[in-house]
């Protein structure tokens, strides 16, 4: 089957839009085919700075032929109504269409009508173009005197289309003046002259040839390979940057890995300030001397050409650059210590963190007295946890962060750290943000935790107060996080900590972290609807509680004896619930008096052991224990519903049965509301 070969090239994409781009070209090129009629094996896109490619590997040749039997008049309609059947579908005469009877309505023209398919290069043509004019840059540009846009000026088009037996044939097609073709370029300076290509494997080889790596994967495999390789070669190791590797991999067609050095003195500033300013401002990776564990006065950095003297200009305009970068850093740090962090706090008071929240200065106020009492129930010192909550914001309205905004915390922890802080406040400064992500570290050390747990909880009840809550996939302050972050912190440091006076007494907040934690317990693998059953209990604002009951839960019910026990459960409430909306009497107590058959008392016995236990349990906290007391009415309950007629016709046994129904329900009810069970 004909495979199909598109490139699109142009000036340089940016790199954070290639592997969308052409992510989106495969979807919307493959798309547009199948809902044409064609089908086809395989599709695979790639993206360099100038071109994004696409092969789709066995497509049909032709889109087949669509038969429609198109239902026309009565054969006895007037003449005209029977002429624009005819006419519409292509009929000659009335002796072209059959007769359909129906027993209804009627005898009824009806005509078979074939649409002849197309080859698919008409297709191809008409669907390239039309994604072409429509393509979901995130941001566009005209140029010239066209009106289509681009992300880029737009160069050329090579489209063609063929079995690999054959001599494919180009798409004919022009889009604003640009015409298809089978002439593509390599790389802009070591291979500018115009190259003929066939097919997917023919196209891949002669702009390796033109020094062009087609597939960006592979250009990430030469760049970090090579850049192990060089370190090594220097006894240091690379510092690997995947985000960077990524960036750096979209800047350039044919990757060449250069070392270059700057001034030892530089090593003074802070290692995460050196790859910052590295990093945002030349995009070079660091590397790092395995000796002391910091990093060496080295950088890498990944060239768009192989140099005829060997990269020496490159990696000294590079270096001219970093050094300048680097001298401002160190001018940054070296004004930065000289102010104190507490010094800095007035500045706070000018800077509104928001407009119904009033300033950070207001701000750091509120996280410091709630700092203050969250502490003792985590561990920490109230003094230590008070003042690291106040020094927290400090370094915003420092030089550095100014200029590095992702180093906030981190200078903080630097500069407190240099004036002569308790340890532990210096690093609650650092790690009161954490965790910001699934896959960041959750504070450990107690004023960590008091002051990062009171950073999100002022978020969450402030902007509760205000009613910003998140909406849809809306969340502007990222409050989704900020409950996240203080679920990881309880849960992953095993704290006892009671959420609603430090939430406010919000009831819809702490539905807010209810919800959070189903998010985070089905992350887990966890059933959600095991956590609504122990939430509906209300007062469920121990998260720590939460989750052990949840685990409990979770383990009677994958037993026999716990999917058995949901079953009676449910049978019995079934039962209640329909005979109460019908007002049948319910005893107000069980009677053992009026037990008919042993069942019933054995049942009844069974529910006030089980109850009595698991309520002593849950009260102790050993949900375990009170799972498996409930796991031992399976028996009772089974035996019962094989035995004992609930809607008996005396209406005092009846409603004494159906009280003993209560009885299971509530006894299930001591450890988590059963009805919000699924399954």
């Amino acid at each position: 089957m004909p495979d199909l070969l598109l490139e699109l090239f142009s000036e340089e994409i940016p790199a954070r839009m290639q592997a969308k781009a052409a992510d989106d070209l495969r979807a919307l090129v493959t798309g547009g085919l199948v809902e044409a009629g064609l089908t086809y094996e395989g599709a695979k896109a790639f993206a360099t700075p100038r071109r994004l490619a696409l092969t789709v590997h066995g497509l049909t040749a032709r889109s087949p032929d669509l038969r429609e039997e198109r239902k026309g008049p009565r054969v006895d309609a007037p003449d005209a109504a029977v002429a624009g059947f005819l006419k519409s579908a292509g009929l000659a005469s009335r002796a072209d269409a059959r007769v359909v009877s129906d027993p209804k309505k009627g005898d009824f023209l009806v005509a078979d009508v074939v649409k002849p398919g197309r080859v698919a290069e008409a297709i191809v043509a008409e669907v390239v173009t039309q994604v072409i004019r429509g393509f979901p840059w995130p941001k566009s540009m005209r140029w010239g005197a066209g009106t289509m846009r681009w992300v880029r000026p737009l160069h050329g088009i090579v489209c063609t289309f063929g079995p690999e037996t054959e001599e494919p044939e180009v798409v004919d097609f022009e889009v604003e003046g640009v015409r298809s073709g089978n002439v593509t370029h390599g790389h802009r300076f070591l291979a500018p002259a115009a190259i003929k290509v066939k097919r997917f494997d023919d196209y891949v080889q002669a702009l390796e040839k033109a020094k062009v790596v087609l597939d960006p994967a592979r250009r990430r495999d030469i760049i970090l390979h090579d850049a192990r390789d060089l370190a090594f070669a220097s006894g240091l190791e690379l510092v690997e940057d995947e985000g960077l590797l990524a960036e750096v991999a979209g800047l350039v067609e044919w990757p060449v890995v250069l070392m270059g050095a700057f001034d030892p003195a530089f090593l003074d500033v802070p290692d995460e300030v050196i790859r910052a300013t590295i990093r945002a401002n030349q995009k070079c990776f660091v590397l790092r001397d395995p000796a002391t564990g910091r990093l060496a006065n080295r950088f890498l950095l990944t060239a768009n050409m192989a140099a005829k003297d060997g990269g020496a200009t490159i990696v000294g305009g590079n270096e001219r650059v970093i050094r300048a970068r680097l001298s401002d850093a160190k001018f940054f740090w070296e004004g930065d210590l000289a102010i104190r962090l507490e010094d800095r706090l007035p500045k706070l008071d000018a800077i509104t963190f928001h407009e119904k929240l009033g300033t950070q200065g207001e701000r750091v106020g509120r996280i410091a007295a709630l700092a203050r009492t969250i502490a003792p129930l985590v561990g920490a010192d109230p003094d230590l946890a008070e003042r690291a909550a106040r020094l927290a914001k400090a370094d915003l309205v420092s030089g550095m962060v100014g200029e590095f905004p992702e180093l906030q915390g981190l200078m903080g922890r630097y500069y407190a750290t240099r004036h002569g802080e308790d340890p532990a406040v210096a690093a609650a400064i650092e790690e009161h943000y954490k965790p910001q992500g699934p896959s960041d570290r959750v504070p450990a050390a107690p004023v960590s935790i008091a002051v990062a747990l009171a950073d999100k909880l002022d978020m969450l009840t402030g902007f509760w107060a205000i009613d910003e809550k998140p909406t849809g996939s809306k969340d502007p302050f990222a409050l989704r996080r900020a409950a996240l972050g203080v679920i990881r912190i309880v849960l992953d440091n095993g704290l006892r900590v009671k959420l609603t006076p430090l939430a406010g007494g919000m009831p819809d907040l702490l539905a807010f972290f209810a919800d959070r934690l189903k998010v985070q317990l089905r992350e887990q693998g966890a059933r959600h609807d095991l956590v609504d059953a122990v939430f509906a209990l209300g007062g469920q604002d121990d998260l720590l509680m939460v989750v052990r009951r949840v685990e409990a839960l979770g383990a009677l019910l994958a037993s026999e004896d716990g999917r058995n026990l949901l079953g009676g459960y449910r049978r019995a409430a079934n039962i209640l619930k329909a005979e109460e909306k019908k007002g049948t009497a319910v005893a107000a107590a069980i009677d053992p008096a009026r037990f008919v058959l042993p069942e019933e008392t054995a049942l009844f016995e069974a529910v006030e052991i089980a109850a009595a236990t698991a309520r002593a349990a849950v009260g102790r906290e050993d949900f375990e224990a009170a799972m498996r007391a409930l796991a031992g009415l399976r028996g009772p309950v089974d035996a019962f519903f094989e035995a004992v007629l609930v809607n008996d016709p005396d209406e005092a046994v009846r409603a004494n049965r159906l009280a003993l129904l209560g009885a299971i329900r509530d006894a299930c009810h001591a450890v988590a509301d059963f009805s919000r069970i699924e399954g």
